[in-house]
């Protein structure tokens, strides 16, 4: 019994290695419909480099990469996650209104280039490498540089 046990903990094992992390470029019509539309509204005539799905053990995620070096990277349900704009600022559409105002008011000059959200906050990184962690209901909780 117990190496009957342990032939089926090292296969599932070796099932986990095999299949974590597995890229696949995928069209962009094959996106959630909601990551499409995003898409859509907030990166309209900026030429998609390509579109990947990652499928991890437990969880599926998706990544746009643009031409122009920006990047959206999608949950399972189509969600945003992160937006990042290497070369340009993150469209103010996507970033809630209580962040935009404090980072207008209090990095005057500065552009949000990243912003990433989870399930307990949101970060966002500014043109001048400062990152500022707001919880979910937009106070700052941090400073990073």
């Amino acid at each position: 019994m117990k190496k009957l046990l342990m032939m089926m903990a090292c296969l599932f094992a070796l099932n986990a290695a095999i299949y974590a992390g597995d890229d696949k470029p995928i069209q962009v019509n094959q996106l959630p419909g909601n990551s499409q539309q995003f898409i859509q509204k907030h990166f309209n005539g900026i030429e998609i480099s390509y579109a990947k799905v990652d499928n991890d053990l437990l969880d599926k995620s998706y990544e746009v990469i643009f031409v122009n070096g920006n990047k959206v990277e999608f949950s399972k349900n189509g969600e945003w996650k992160d937006v990042s704009c290497k070369f340009s600022q993150v469209p103010n559409a996507i970033v809630p209104q209580q962040i935009l105002n404090f980072v207008t008011k209090n990095h005057q000059n500065q552009k949000i280039v990243k912003i990433d959200r989870d399930t307990r906050d949101y970060e966002v990184e500014l043109n001048n490498g400062l990152e500022i962690k707001f919880d979910l209901k937009y106070n700052v909780i941090g400073y990073d540089d």
